[in-house]
């Protein structure tokens, strides 16, 4: 996150697009895109959620990078009186989150095409009900390891963004950016951690729909972590 008075900067690392597009996908990019996506404001600038939604909703809860998105569009099937918010900055995984947009008609969900941390620096404090981040690169070589989204200016973010009693879901199947999140949340006095046994961080939460990323690690034979924090 840039200190500079110009607001945050787009910081997003790695390949922005994969394969070509299939026919649907590249047409819900041009039709369905335009509907649901995101205008971030003017830097200083904070989104109107009744605004960006057209109605106000209990609660609002908040994907950082979604990946192909079947875990956003599974819950905001399951919770239509709830708004859902998603960043992915990845084309194709975003192509895949509108068509199921499109099947489901989804009018609960707005999303991002860019860079997580600029949505959160236009979110009004105390805002987020709910925040998922599961499975995000973990950018595993140290001379990488700046690149997490879970880093302290992320944290002080959601710190800001969060309710308090908010919830702060993580997941990874690699064990160094698990040991990374742990640390950086426990050095947190704003998060408190809610396990009290293993299963807790060994088994995924039964309200969590299965994303493809951890349906991929256990596929390999990896044992991938679920750590819940709560806003205090």
């Amino acid at each position: 996150m840039s200190e500079e008075d110009d607001g945050p900067r787009r910081t997003v690392h790695g390949r922005r697009r994969g394969r070509p597009l299939r026919k649907g996908r590249a047409a819900a990019l041009e039709t369905t895109l335009p509907v649901h996506q995101i205008a971030l404001p003017a830097a200083g600038g904070q989104i109107d959620f009744s605004g960006l939604f057209g109605r106000r909703t209990a609660e609002t809860w908040l994907e950082i990078g979604f990946g192909g998105g079947e875990h956003l569009a599974t819950l905001a099937a399951r919770h239509r009186d709830i708004s859902f918010m998603g960043c992915e900055p990845f084309i194709n995984g975003m192509a895949s989150l509108l068509v199921a947009i499109e099947r489901e008609q989804l009018d609960n969900v707005r999303i991002l095409m860019d860079d997580a941390r600029l949505l959160l620096a236009a979110l009004p404090d105390r805002s987020l009900d709910r925040v998922h981040i599961l499975f995000p690169d973990p950018w595993p070589k140290k001379r990488h390891n700046r690149r997490r989204i879970v880093s302290p200016a992320v944290l002080d973010q959601l710190a800001r963004t969060m309710k308090p009693g908010a919830m702060l879901r993580l997941a990874t199947d690699h064990e160094d950016y698990g040991v990374w999140m742990l640390r950086h949340l426990l050095d947190r006095p704003e998060f408190r951690w809610t396990a009290t046994r293993a299963d807790d961080w060994r088994i995924r939460p039964a309200e969590e729909p299965e994303t493809r990323y951890e349906a991929k690690a256990l596929a390999k034979g990896l044992k991938p972590i679920y750590l819940t924090f709560l806003r205090r």
